[in-house]
């Protein structure tokens, strides 16, 4: 790529209208120094691993999601997709590729805070985003995970000149790992097998954040949950419209961090280490049940609300992330 990868961040004040926020949010993350990544001039790259060091090590893709991103690229292989709340109550997703990997993902955007603790329950993983905060570059690097931006991996990243910047840089799995590890490599701690008793028949579920909304919708010939953004139906520029076989809505703690964005907005930080409730759609129905993650470096566990196993459908699973009430 002849340019790298520009990462301004921008976030919208609270007193803007949502057309205005994603407005404001889409002119991208703060770059700093030549490469406009968010990298610091002078910093060196840290060596690329061998071909064979991220073996059994998962590949992680911060994802951009505001309506000038979409239609997104490879969400259709990730096995795990994670909705998380960004600056001026917009979303990014989080996609984690295990079982398989796509040719090509994205549009890629900056990192967060949040990811780092989120990541810490696969072992190093490979994190391809494009670039983070100035101040937050240091905690990544310390993170126990494989870092690749467009700076430590230039050749696994393109632009695609057909639609705007910051809205156009994709990444190729095969540049940052050989194969795709397997299922083993999904430490989520997440189950799966048959659907416990009980539970609500349910044909469609929205979630609403400040500035943007998702809603699953049951589809018996997909056996999963058609997803929509925004109102608008979500597809893919190379597998169509993703289908999850599994929809967790997970309650969690949202605060602000000491990040903020360009305009003071501060950087929601979402906490996923600790305990709350959550909902589990799948088969057609809502499971009310709990989470529980002791530890950043172990997965999640989900429970009944009588304490007995809540397991997964087979398939893709979206986690998306709410404030508790």
């Amino acid at each position: 790529m002849g340019r790298r990868a520009r990462t301004r961040r921008a976030g919208p004040a609270a007193a803007l209208l949502a057309a205005a926020l994603t407005a404001s949010l889409t002119a991208g993350c703060t770059g700093h120094g030549r490469d406009g990544d968010g990298r610091a001039p002078g910093r060196t790259p840290t060596a690329l691993p061998s071909r064979s060091a991220g073996a059994g090590s998962p590949l992680a893709v911060k994802i951009d999601n505001v309506p000038a991103a979409r239609p997104q690229t490879g969400l259709g292989a990730a096995d795990v997709v994670y909705v998380e709340q960004v600056e001026g109550g917009l979303t990014r997703l989080l996609a984690v590729y295990a079982t398989r990997l796509p040719k090509t993902v994205g549009p890629v955007r900056s990192a967060r805070e949040s990811d780092l603790e989120l990541l810490r329950q696969f072992t190093r993983p490979t994190l391809a985003f494009s670039g983070a905060q100035r101040a937050l570059l240091p905690l990544v690097d310390r993170a126990p995970l494989r870092a690749r931006s467009p700076d430590e991996a230039p050749d696994a990243y393109v632009r695609d000149t057909g639609r705007a910047a910051p809205h156009n840089l994709y990444v190729h799995p095969a540049a940052l790992l050989p194969t795709a590890p397997g299922e083993a490599a999904l430490t989520t701690g997440f189950r799966h097998g048959p659907a416990p008793s009980g539970g609500t028949p349910v044909s469609a579920r929205t979630v609403r954040y400040p500035a943007a909304r998702l809603t699953f919708t049951w589809s018996p010939g997909r056996g999963g949950w058609l997803v929509a953004m925004d109102g608008t139906p979500t597809v893919t520029t190379d597998s169509g419209r993703p289908a999850p076989a599994t929809v967790v809505v997970q309650h969690v703690r949202v605060r602000g961090s000491r990040y903020h964005d360009v305009l003071g907005n501060p950087t929601p930080y979402t906490e996923t280490v600790g305990s709350g409730r959550a909902e589990v759609l799948r088969d057609g129905r809502s499971f009310d049940g709990f989470w529980s993650r002791p530890t950043a470096a172990g997965g999640t566990a989900f429970t009944t609300a009588d304490g007995g196993r809540l397991d997964f459908a087979a398939g893709q699973v979206w986690v998306v992330f709410v404030p508790a009430s």
